[in-house]
């Protein structure tokens, strides 16, 4: 979007100016995100006017594919930027079923000078989208729109998806044949006729070869599509109906999750982009997928309109769009719909057994499944109690829809590790797995789910046959290949695990995204490498207590305490615990990080809460702290709970001070000897 000379506007306490992509109040910056600044001016230059939303669209995101929902989110955005409250229209008035009008009086600034005392020349906004097209024709423009200069750079065209092969430099042998005078020259030089028979041929292979990197093989297979489907937008900003925007989308991806010809980015890849403006480039870019699905919901009493976009990222081309709408009481109807919508859009084929898994189900209760919808919506928050009471509600409404018992396992499960609540939500974790897999012996979730329970309550070794099995028939499906790398870990195969979590990243790159760290690099001494695959956008609790213990095991402990410190705020956990703990070791605070680590283990102990590798940790920071007898106490604890990396255990440079010591040795062997029964039962 460009404006003209003279924009400068005042309205109100606030000043705007275009040139500067600034918004003042009383001379105090205000932040606006780059659409939302775009909209205002939008908005200012038409004071008065209404403009319908079709203008809106042109002017502010032309050349891009969004949804009407982005421009619901960006008006309240702006509303509660200038300080509209409580549903007042003091400066953005909204006109029902036509657009808006911005109604506070504007008065046009002079124009300002540059150092020379020429009129300022106002480019383009370095925020907006360079493919936008300014005001939409039918408005006046309030001035002039300055053509670009010879100084002035174009913006990039979008950047495709070309497959790699396309980018290589053809051999130099063909790129030579390509030149003319070339093959009458090399004809001439040949003097016999063998010599013409071998030019030929040289000459043949070289044009084959050069065919070979200008077009590649179409026999090559076809890589799935990526695919994101985003968090709905609640366009009528009823928080009563939050929980609609990302349990519905999660709902999409559970269904498609089955479908080969998909890679499907998992809930907790797009939980970050729920109630946010979406740039669907940025986000496909950050997703690393080629085909976005985006939509908005509104919900109006019992009445419900769903609406969706789908588009290809490459080209910016619809594929499709949508409306539903149906009574509040039909929400299972929405991800039928929608998936059948995604299919016929994509042209997808599809085998008997993964048609047979997208029939309608119409099974569960309206009210049980709308408990259901909003238990996943708290799971995705992290709110493991709260989920765990909606879940619960669901399933006994309808005791017979299994993905409410998969998730109510898994609600039960984060509850038991992360909120320390123990033996007993592991036990009906486990339950309610059981009664997923009675109801649905298929479902991949609840046999993931009930393979990382194993694992983190000791065993492994049964984890390792139902997630191979689950892979033998689900295809390349990336959460199964990092959690079959997550089992290794625990029994020492480095190699093997390493190898399923980079399968896991090949399929899915944002399986790195969703709070998941890779500590096989770390149980491996490649500490650069770990740090380097850690999320670089993640602030949860979690990976900034990884981002620390990296930078622990590197010799930055200021860095580390930093680090530490800041997950403890962000969240009181086990891991953060053993952080804050490690903490105080870098202080100096001895008798303050034994006080965090005593009244952790006796609160494991007392709960039962099964996560071995958190015991570890938990030893390790006693060695940090110097209390070598504890340390190997928890650390027995540890290798017979069920983690058992003996490679980790022999070289691991944080337990070098208890290497000497006779307890020490026997762990190592016990760590060993499991370890190597592993190798054979499922190696060799």
């Amino acid at each position: 979007m460009s404006w003209g000379v003279g924009s400068l506007y005042a309205f109100d306490d606030f000043r705007l100016e275009p040139s500067e992509h600034l918004l003042l109040r009383n001379g105090q910056a205000v932040p606006l995100p780059p659409r939302a600044f775009d909209l205002l001016v939008f908005l200012v230059r038409n004071g008065g006017r209404l403009v319908t939303k079709d203008q809106i669209m042109q002017a502010v995101w032309s050349g891009t594919v969004v949804e009407e929902a982005n421009l619901t989110v960006t008006i309240s955005a702006l509303r509660r930027a200038l300080g509209d409250k409580d549903g007042a229209s003091h400066h953005i008035e909204t006109v029902p079923k036509q657009g808006y009008r911005f109604v506070a009086p504007v008065s046009e600034m002079p124009v300002r000078e540059n150092r020379n005392g020429a009129a300022a020349r106002l480019t383009p906004s370095a925020h907006a989208d360079p493919m936008a097209a300014g005001s939409p024709a039918g408005l006046p423009q309030a001035t002039s729109a300055v053509a670009p200069t010879e100084n002035t750079a174009p913006s990039p065209p979008p950047v495709a998806l070309e497959p790699t092969a396309a980018f290589v430099t053809p051999p130099a042998s063909s790129a030579a044949a390509a030149q003319p005078g070339f093959l009458s020259a090399a004809l001439k030089s040949a003097t016999r006729p063998f010599q013409v028979v071998l030019v030929l041929c040289v000459l043949a292979i070289g044009a084959l070869a050069y065919l070979h990197f200008r077009h590649p093989a179409s026999e090559t297979v076809a890589q799935p599509r990526s695919l994101a489907i985003l968090p709905l937008q609640n366009l009528k900003q009823d928080p009563d109906s939050d929980f609609l925007g990302f349990s519905l989308a999660d709902a999409l991806i559970t269904k498609l999750d089955y479908v080969s010809s998909l890679s499907v980015r998992p809930s907790s890849a797009v939980e970050k982009y729920r109630g946010k403006i979406i740039d669907p480039r940025a986000v496909a870019a950050d997703l690393e997928v080629d085909t976005l699905l985006t939509g908005g919901f509104l919900r109006d009493g019992d009445n419900l309109r769903i609406t969706y976009q789908l588009f290809d990222v490459p080209t910016q081309k619809m594929l499709g769009r949508g409306t539903i709408d149906l009574r509040y009481g039909n929400l299972l109807r929405v991800q039928d719909e929608v998936v059948a919508h995604i299919v016929r859009d994509l042209a997808l084929k599809l085998s008997a057994a993964e048609t047979a898994h997208l029939k309608p189900d119409f099974s569960s209760s309206p009210l049980a499944y709308e408990y259901y919808l909003r238990g996943v919506d708290l799971h995705g928050q992290h709110e493991f109690p709260l989920a765990i009471q909606m879940l619960e509600k669901s399933t006994e409404l309808d005791p017979n829809y299994a993905l409410a018992w998969a998730y109510l396992g898994a609600s039960y499960t984060s509850d038991a590790a992360f909120e320390l609540g123990g033996r007993e939500q592991y036990r009906r974790a486990q339950a309610a797995y059981e009664r997923a897999l009675t109801l649905d012996p298929s479902q991949l979730e609840a046999r993931m789910f009930l393979a990382n329970l194993l694992i983190d309550t000791g065993r492994v070794e049964e984890s390792i046959p139902l997630l191979r099995a689950a892979l033998r028939e689900s295809g390349s499906y990336a959460p199964l290949h990092w959690e079959l790398g997550y089992a290794y870990r625990f029994a020492g195969m480095l190699a093997e695990s390493l190898a399923e979590c980079e399968r896991a990243l090949q399929i899915d790159p944002s399986v790195k995204s969703n709070g998941s760290v890779l500590n096989t690099y770390l149980y491996r001494g490649e500490y650069r490498e770990f740090m380097a695959s850690l999320p670089q956008i993640d602030e949860g609790a979690f990976v900034t207590f990884y981002r620390g213990f990296g930078e622990y095991y590197l010799g930055d402990r200021d860095a580390a305490a930093r680090h530490f410190d800041r997950a403890f705020e962000i969240d009181v956990s086990l891991y953060t615990r053993i952080g804050k703990a490690l903490s105080h070791a870098i202080k100096g605070q001895r008798a303050d990080g034994l006080e965090v680590l005593k009244s952790l283990e006796e609160e494991i102990e007392r709960r039962g809460v099964g996560d071995p590798e958190g015991e570890y940790k938990l030893a390790q920071a006693y060695v940090a702290l110097g209390d070598h007898a504890s340390a190997l106490r928890v650390l027995r604890v540890s290798v017979a709970g069920g983690f058992f990396p003996y490679p980790y255990l022999a070289t691991d440079p944080l337990l070098d001070p208890l290497r000497r010591q006779r307890a020490f040795t026997d762990i190592l062997t016990m760590s060993l000897t499991r370890h190597e029964a592993f190798r054979t039962q499922f190696f060799h």
